[in-house]
């Protein structure tokens, strides 16, 4: 009786083309990265979600990638192939933007595929992972409203800041027309462009605009790294933010009401904030109701301990006046970022049982991350300027 068998070159062929079988599958079951720079195939998503990337570096003896928890949890490891080309295919990535980098023989390196975002205090590499029947941060065919930088000098900090204004879509039709105001505010280790470019908020409130779902709004993002002059903010967290509150209240608010046509008045002022900014928020707006009568905080209100009776120097202990005052006072979280989803809810039910008004939103899946402050967002400005 004979017997065959294949020899090694033989094997080592049928492999080679099944190999390549199953490459042209997975090339065919996705597509670049809507991030990619102009040409680039990876990134590259498939149906499910995950995402391959690709990355040269010959001379490497190790390459991982990181980012956030919604793409990576923590590191995974890439494969050498050949010519140096390394490859790596993830697990199903939570939707949205998630931020990324590879870690190179120990040293951080940004995908020269993907485009840059300032996030994680320095740029950094991005991805967006389209997420199937959900599309209000994407843009429509409808009328869009126009995104402005705003420069104005600041005698606190002593240096001209930058801050990006989104005018609605009939701000240069309606030349008579005066608008309310949304200050908005980026977390840690970002700044003013996030809720511009991570964020999508001109696309949010365009779509939600031309739906009839939200009032048309002027709405403001400036960074909320302010230090006093001659602060040593560079080696001191506190020091990086601590003339925020000032710079809102005695340079941001009237240089853009001077500058854009603005309904004056706290009736007509809102303020909303992720992370950091939800903290600023807080911290702003419930010691100056002067000012605001709309307050947003997103994925951040106190982390423990939280008391009624004296957070925020006891402005909740009279809740009638409270109520009267302030017309929305809303708190969210994503429910992947555990803890500060249960501390959130902590609060709203703390206030609940005080008797003071207040809106509760969690976004299912997502993690503290931009899908979950898009999410927040799309929820939080349909209910801003209108009677209750």
């Amino acid at each position: 009786m004979e017997t065959s068998s294949l020899s090694p070159m033989r094997i080592l062929l049928l492999l080679t083309l099944l190999s390549s079988s199953l490459l042209r599958h997975l090339v065919a079951d996705s597509a670049p990265a809507p991030g990619n720079v102009g040409g680039a195939e990876y990134p590259r998503i498939d149906s499910n979600r995950s995402v391959t990337f690709r990355f040269k570096a010959p001379e490497a003896k190790m390459v991982r990638l990181r980012g956030g928890a919604g793409l990576v949890k923590d590191a995974l490891d890439f494969y050498r192939g050949e010519n140096g080309v390394w490859t790596l295919t993830t697990p199903p990535a939570v939707p949205g933007f998630h931020y990324y980098w590879f870690e190179v023989d120990g040293v951080i390196v940004n995908d020269s595929a993907s485009y840059s975002y300032f996030g994680w205090g320095r740029e950094g590499s991005g991805i967006e992972v389209p997420e199937a029947g959900e599309d209000f941060y994407t843009i429509r065919e409808v009328p869009h409203g126009a995104v402005r930088s705003h420069w104005y000098p600041s005698k606190i900090t002593g240096k001209w800041r930058r801050a990006y204004v989104y005018t609605p879509p009939d701000y240069d039709q309606s030349l008579t027309m005066r608008y309310p105001v949304l200050y908005l505010q980026h977390g840690a280790g970002e700044n003013e462009r996030g809720w511009v470019e991570q964020g999508r908020a001109g696309f949010i409130l365009d779509n939600l605009i031309a739906a009839g779902r939200a009032v048309p709004m002027i709405l403001v993002v400036d960074t909320g790294y302010a230090a006093f002059t001659n602060a040593t903010a560079s080696t001191n967290r506190s020091a990086a933010t601590a003339a925020f509150p000032d710079v809102m209240l005695q340079e941001l608010i009237p240089s853009i009401e001077a500058n854009f046509r603005t309904k004056t008045g706290r009736e007509h002022r809102a303020m909303a904030g992720l992370s950091m900014g939800s903290a600023q928020t807080l911290n702003v707006t419930l010691r100056n109701l002067d000012q605001f009568a709309w307050i947003g905080a997103m994925s951040g209100p106190p982390r423990q301990g939280f008391e009624v009776a004296t957070a925020y120097e006891g402005v909740f202990r009279d809740a009638t006046a409270f109520n009267q005052r302030v017309k929305l006072l809303w708190l969210g979280a994503g429910t992947a970022e555990q803890q500060i989803h249960a501390n959130t809810l902590a609060m709203h039910e703390a206030l609940d049982r005080a008797g003071i008004k207040n809106v509760f939103y969690s976004s299912p899946g997502t993690d503290h991350e931009w899908q979950t402050w898009r999410r927040s967002l799309d929820d939080f400005a349909p209910r801003l300027f209108r009677e209750r």
